[in-house]
């Protein structure tokens, strides 16, 4: 693989990683920008080392799979369930690194298509999930159902 080919999926991984933390910075959420680009890095990193080294399609789904589940130890640092108040805060934070290190294997594979495509599908939610979901909890609390029980 020439150099232009690794500094495009090297820079496309940094690039979305920095998209997807910086709408986590905005909203002041603990991991943002940088922890995202790292992630995201990491994750195209290691599949471009695979490919390097000579790795078959059947290495590369092995250290994606590993990938896939390494980044859930680290999305799960952000999650803080309070028990008193029955919440769980740091889900979407946390689905968001994992879909970095996704998004980052993508690249480090030259997916660039489906990288775009998924990265707009990723901000669709992110920008407008919180204000579809607090319209929709406002909408059942007007009508006088019960947030948690569902009735």
């Amino acid at each position: 693989m020439d150099v232009a080919t690794l500094l495009a999926r090297i820079g496309a991984a940094l690039a979305v990683g920095a998209i997807i933390g910086l709408d986590r910075d905005l909203r002041r959420k603990p991991a943002g920008v940088r922890t995202h680009s790292l992630v995201c890095i990491g994750s195209a990193s290691v599949v471009l080392a695979t490919i390097e080294a000579g790795g078959n399609a059947d290495a590369v789904a092995r250290v994606i799979q590993g990938l896939v589940a390494g980044v859930g130890f680290l999305g799960a640092g952000v999650i803080i369930h309070h028990h008193a108040h029955h919440r769980v805060e740091g889900l979407t934070t946390a689905a968001s690194i994992w879909m970095s290190a996704g998004l980052g294997a993508a690249c480090g594979l030259g997916r660039f298509v489906l990288v775009g495509v998924a990265l707009g599908a990723a901000l669709i939610v992110l920008i407008a999930g919180g204000p579809l979901e607090r319209a929709f909890a406002k909408r059942k609390n007007d009508t006088g159902e019960d947030k948690l029980s569902g009735q």
